[in-house]
C-alpha cells in the first residue's frame, strides 16, 4: 500500500487501527504518569519529549495540565490532525491557539519537532529533556540503535525513558507470523508500510544496555500457547531457546542515563 494512502486510512480510523495515544490519549498520559510514579519520578516541572506523537496534541496538553513544564512533540512526519486537535480547545485552550482556522500549540509550552531525530540540525532545535516517552513506536523504527542513541543524547544526565513496545505481528490474529519469513522476503514483499523491524526482547535489551547505565524490561504480555503453535516455523534468528522469553509480545522499557 502506498504510504500516503496508509496514513490517510490511519487518520480516518479506517481499516488500520492507530495506537493508544491516538485512540485514547488521556489513558496513555495516565499510564505514563503511573509508570513514572512507580519509578519515583514526578512529572511536575519536567521537560518531556513524546516520541512519535502522531499529529495529535492530546497527550502533550494533558501532561502539561498534570504539571509538566514543557512538552516536545516529536514525529518524523508532519501529519497534524486539526479536527481532533480542535476538540481540545474547550478543556486545554490555555495551551493552544488558533491561527488561520488551524489549531497550533503555544510555543512557550509545546515544541513541535518534525524530522529525523538522528540529524544534528533537528537535535539543535530543542534543549535536553528530563523524560522521553513513547507507545508502540519502537517496533516501527528502521534504525533502532541509531535512534536510541540520538534519544539518549537528548536526555539530561538524571533523565529517564519509558517506552511501551509491541513485539507482535501487527496482523494481530497471528502475533508471531512475521517471524516465519527470511529477511529478503519480509523486506521486499511482506513488511507493511508502517515498517515492522521484527526486533525481539533480546534485541531491545542489547540496544538499550549499550546506551544507558540502568535498564529494566517489564514483560506486560506473553503469549505462550500461540508461540508454541508457531514455534516450528519461527526462524532460528528469532529464537533464543527460552520459550518464555521468545513468547513475549508486550514490554515496558525503562532506561536511565
Amino acid at each position: 500500500m502506498p504510504e500516503g494512502l496508509a496514513r490517510f486510512l490511519l487518520k480516518q480510523r479506517w481499516i488500520i487501527k492507530p495506537g493508544l495515544e491516538s485512540t485514547d490519549p488521556f489513558a496513555a498520559s495516565q499510564r505514563y504518569v503511573e509508570a513514572l510514579s512507580a519509578q519515583g519520578v514526578d512529572i511536575k516541572g519536567k521537560r518531556v519529549l513524546v516520541f512519535g506523537y502522531g499529529g495529535r496534541f492530546a497527550v502533550g496538553v494533558d501532561l502539561l495540565k498534570r504539571g509538566a513544564a514543557h512538552i516536545v512533540l516529536c514525529d518524523h512526519f508532519v501529519l497534524l490532525d486539526n479536527e481532533r486537535n480542535r476538540e481540545l480547545l474547550s478543556g486545554y485552550g490555555s495551551f493552544l491557539k488558533v491561527e488561520q482556522d488551524e489549531v497550533h500549540p503555544r510555543g512557550e509550552l509545546i515544541t513541535l519537532l518534525h524530522g529525523d531525530i538522528r540529524e544534528e540540525s533537528i537535535q539543535e532545535q530543542i534543549s535536553k529533556v528530563d523524560i522521553i516517552l513513547s507507545t508502540s513506536v519502537f517496533e516501527h523504527l528502521d534504525d533502532v540503535p541509531g535512534i536510541t542513541k540520538a534519544l539518549a543524547t537528548l536526555t539530561t544526565p538524571q533523565g529517564i525513558h519509558l517506552h511501551f513496545v509491541d513485539l507482535r505481528d501487527h496482523f494481530f490474529k497471528y502475533p508471531f507470523e512475521m517471524l516465519k519469513f527470511s529477511e529478503s522476503v519480509w523486506k521486499y514483499f511482506l513488511n507493511p508500510t508502517s515498517n515492522l523491524n521484527r526486533y525481539r526482547l533480546k534485541d531491545y535489551k542489547r540496544v538499550f544496555q549499550m546506551n544507558f547505565s540502568k535498564t529494566d524490561f517489564t514483560v506486560l504480555e506473553r503469549l505462550a500457547d500461540e508461540f508454541l503453535k508457531a514455534k516450528e516455523r519461527v526462524r532460528p534468528e528469532f529464537k533464543t531457546g527460552d520459550d518464555e522469553a521468545d513468547a513475549v509480545t508486550l514490554i515496558l522499557v525503562t532506561a536511565r542515563r
